[in-house]
């Protein structure tokens, strides 16, 4: 009787052995869907750049199912797939290629760029603590994608080319700490920043945290025209532009820089030197929160009709701007910021807009090239919280783990990891 019984568990063993066998034969590919389907869309980018830094090739497959990743089987990214929370397929070299063969028809508009290059991230952003936190280091954290921080100091000594990709954090480039100093000029954090950067100023030479401001603008200018990639959220894309239009202007009233600022400045702002915006009229009120009308105007309806759609490029032929807007929806909701939105009467006519609200005829996220680099400018400050006050707590990403509005941060984290190709004709 032990004797037929332990043939049977024999037998019993063979056969799991053999399935095991068969599984790992027929699961060659890893399918991360980023349609509905996906539990964690945000933890599925960490797991594309963690594939990737261990040289693991990632197919990022535009406009199939969300934008969903596919590559080789690797023991390692399907368990840290299952550690993390994300939602993953093993498929059979026979699946494969026929995802593949979907994708490739001219019929479908969707294509394959292989994600190949580990990018190095640098995040602009303060040492000292302020009371407000920053959308794109609070993803980053959570996709568990790794960061630099530099700042004026890092930018100025010539740190920035060692990166591939540059964000800027909430920050005010023309050296008027923000417009904070109307409500938060007698704010010990406001004072302490205030006393922070006019100390770095010194130190590195500048009479003025303007002029020092001005100086990393430029060096970010020539980051991006030598090839590198910039994304800049909430204040930074027109405070940005304002700083390079003003270049040689004092723009700074004498709360903000111990003299009054130059009565024709308006006159002398210099369009052609920026990236994006053209046309605009700097606010020169020191009590408005307020920096120029490139921002719209907030009106007392809008929360309820605030929304944007993003629109729908051709993957085979502009993969660039596909790749940006990859998302398992074309709608989604808006968020105010220092810079809630762009008016569109102040954006140039070169630049391409990716997202807009129809309703108020305006610019929420756009993109363009500058020498051999590009840029991407998205308005407003957590795409989670719809009107984050100074001092609120940071979002809990935990709770928001499939925000269609987060994800068009992380599109631009992996698009420097993107290989060029050169599509015959």
């Amino acid at each position: 009787m032990k004797i037929i019984e332990n043939k049977h568990i024999r037998k019993l063993g063979i056969f799991l052995l053999l399935c095991c066998c068969a599984f790992r034969v027929s699961a060659t590919h890893i399918l991360i869907p980023m349609d509905l389907e996906q539990k964690n869309h945000l933890k599925a980018y960490g797991i594309a750049y963690f594939a990737v830094a261990k040289s693991i090739d990632v197919s990022w497959l535009l406009n199939y199912r969300g934008g969903s990743f596919m590559l080789p089987y690797n023991a390692d990214v399907a368990d840290e797939c299952s550690i993390r929370g994300v939602t993953h397929e093993n498929i059979s070299d026979l699946q494969a290629s026929q995802i593949l063969a979907e994708i490739a028809s001219m019929e479908n508009n969707m294509d394959e760029i292989r994600l190949t290059k580990l990018p190095k991230i640098a995040v602009y952003s303060p040492k000292n603590k302020l009371p407000w936190d920053d959308a794109v280091t609070l993803v980053l954290t959570y996709a568990e994608i790794p960061y630099t921080v530099l700042y004026d100091s890092e930018i100025l000594s010539g740190e920035l080319p060692k990166y591939d990709w540059l964000h800027l954090h909430h920050e005010d480039f023309t050296g008027q700490y923000g417009k904070f100093w109307g409500s938060y000029r007698n704010a010990a954090w406001y004072q302490e920043d205030v006393a922070e950067q006019e100390a770095t100023a010194a130190r590195l030479g500048y009479n003025k945290v303007s002029q020092m401001k001005l100086a990393v603008v430029k060096s970010i200018r020539d980051f991006v025209a030598g090839g590198g990639y910039l994304f800049a959220m909430c204040s930074g894309p027109d405070s940005f532009d304002i700083a390079l239009a003003a270049e040689g202007v004092d723009i700074c009233d004498i709360m903000f820089d111990g003299d009054p600022m130059d009565p024709n400045a308006q006159d002398k702002l210099d369009f052609d030197k920026t990236f994006a915006f053209t046309n605009f009229h700097i606010v020169t009120n020191p009590y408005q929160y307020e920096v120029s009308d490139i921002d719209v105007k907030p009106s007392n309806n809008r929360k309820a009709n605030d929304y944007f759609t993003l629109f729908e490029f051709s993957a085979k032929w502009d993969p660039v701007p596909t790749m940006l807007c990859q998302n398992h929806t074309n709608v989604v909701s808006g968020f105010m910021g220092q810079t809630t939105a762009f008016n569109k009467d102040k954006i140039k006519p070169t630049v391409l807009i990716m997202g807009e609200t129809p309703i108020f005829n305006e610019a929420r996220y756009i993109h363009g090239e500058y020498g051999k680099g590009t840029w991407t400018f998205y308005s407003g400050h957590d795409p989670e919280d719809y009107q984050h006050l100074v001092s609120d707590p940071p979002t809990d990403l935990d709770l928001f783990p499939n925000s269609p509005g987060y994800r068009l941060i992380l599109n631009n984290v992996l698009f420097p990891a993107a290989k060029k190709q050169v599509r015959k004709t």
